[in-house]
């Protein structure tokens, strides 16, 4: 099957960028499968096992999908879908906060991210673990972390740092953060048992994830999926963050504990070490890897080309959240 993979991104990403890590894992498994894979996607891309497409902002992009290509995988929703001629599906990677209906054809990223929106359609997101360096699940942890783009206030990397500044000794590393952001509030870290990386990728983020007591996580949004959170447990870390979103659905008893009381986050990472990173590891592993994911899209797929509908009615948002950060004790 010829496949089009649609982003108004550039790829592959080096560091922080979520959404085209997928579609680059995806379209890489999808290659696997036998299937041929072209990126339709921003200027500046490259792909060594895929044609790439760039998108011209001048052109309705309903006009730049290839003649020959079986199916269209947009990962935003078009304006002018009603145009298309393709069989297609829509991923939706973030959370959009109105009362508009969604595609017949929208494709969640977690249960509760579906859920939210009146449907049961979703796939989880997947990771190419080889592309990973290899854990060390016997090596000494010595500090916890923060992953995650730390000036976007509802990641909430404040809260992350203050678990940790309450408990008796622990210390964190703020990967995708700085300690002077004048974007956060003139926030400026003072403690010694704070550290931080900016932005981070590839081995660098890899060695320190793998020296990791665990994720701390006390983002105030429902967050869809959380790449952090995946990211995590396959270096063998627990992972300690609120209950919102998809957290509680990914993050089982075996493997975190979801609060959003600052102080039960901080007992609750005291007592780390009653989680096995081996377990957290090969959780991750199983069930959350992209081979896993491009299966289940191309049940998606094979759907649509029969002519069913992944929604039975058009998604739409249950309840507009009114409060711009979810609560933080």
């Amino acid at each position: 099957m010829k496949i089009l993979i649609v982003n108004n991104s550039v790829i592959p990403v080096k560091l922080y960028g979520g959404t085209e890590r997928v579609i680059w894992y995806l379209g890489k498994e999808l290659s696997k499968l036998g299937h041929h894979i072209t990126y339709l996607v921003n200027r500046g891309s490259t792909c060594d096992f895929a044609n790439v497409i760039n998108i011209d902002d001048s052109i309705d992009i309903i006009n730049q999908i290839p003649a020959d290509i079986d199916f269209v995988h947009f990962n935003f929703a078009p304006f002018n879908i009603d145009r298309i001629n393709k069989p297609y599906l829509i991923t939706i990677h973030g959370n959009i906060n109105d009362t508009n209906n969604f595609d017949i054809n929208s494709v969640f990223v977690s249960k509760n991210h579906a859920s939210r929106y009146s449907s049961s359609s979703f796939v989880y997101n997947g990771l190419d673990w080889s592309d990973y360096t290899k854990p060390n699940l016997t090596k000494e942890r010595k500090y916890f972390h923060f992953l995650g783009k730390a000036a976007w206030r509802v990641k909430n990397v404040k809260g992350a740092i203050d678990v940790v500044k309450n408990s008796k000794a622990q210390s964190l590393k703020v990967l995708g953060g700085v300690r002077f952001n004048i974007k956060m509030g003139l926030r400026f870290t003072l403690s010694p048992r704070i550290s931080f990386y900016g932005m981070v990728g590839g081995n660098k983020k890899d060695s320190l994830l793998n020296g990791s007591k665990g994720l701390i996580f006390p983002v105030r949004w429902h967050e869809p999926f959380g790449l952090a959170i995946t990211e995590s447990l396959y270096y063998g870390c627990p992972v300690f963050g609120t209950p919102y979103g998809s957290i509680p659905e990914i993050v089982k008893d075996d493997f975190g504990y979801c609060s959003n009381e600052s102080a039960k986050l901080t007992d609750a990472i005291e007592d780390y070490q009653k989680y096995n990173s081996k377990d957290c590891h090969e959780y991750a592993l199983t069930e959350f890897n992209s081979k896993k994911m491009a299966l289940a899209y191309l049940e998606k797929y094979e759907m649509v080309l029969s002519n069913e509908k992944l929604n039975l009615v058009a998604p739409k948002l249950n309840e507009i959240q009114t409060q711009k950060f979810l609560d933080w004790k």
